[in-house]
Formats: C-alpha cells, structure tokens, sequence
C-alpha cells in the first residue's frame, strides 16, 4: 500500500466526520503526532500520526497550492 503524502497547512478529509458535521481538517503540527484544526468549528485535536494515517482519507487542499485528484 502507497504511503499517504501530506504536509503541514495541508487541508484533509477524515473518513468520520467531527460532531459539528464536517470532515475536512486543517493539519496545524506535525511530529510523532499530529494537531489537526476543524474547519468547520476550529476545535484542534491532537492525534498519533499512525492513527491520523488510518484515519485521513485525502488530502482535499494541498499548502503549496494543488489539490491532489484521486
């Protein structure tokens, strides 16, 4: 399986979506573990990246000014 790309500022959709009803996450720190920020709601959560790689579906908006079609 492919290794997901993503970067910081990147904009990406969640398989679930946040209580607030949107999907698509603002990744605001990278590391060992990754905050992400709804767009909906600005909530920022602090996640494993193994479990952000699990979780993240696409990246929707990429920081250096593509989006990426699959």
């Amino acid at each position: 399986m492919e290794r997901k790309v993503f970067g910081l500022g990147d904009i990406v959709q969640m398989k679930k979506p946040h209580p607030c009803g949107t999907n698509e996450m603002e990744i605001i720190r990278m590391g060992m573990d990754i905050r992400i920020k709804c767009t909906g709601c600005q909530h920022s959560v602090l996640i494993p990246r193994a479990k952000f790689e699990k979780n993240m579906k696409k990246v929707l908006h990429s920081a250096e000014g593509g989006a990426e079609n699959n």
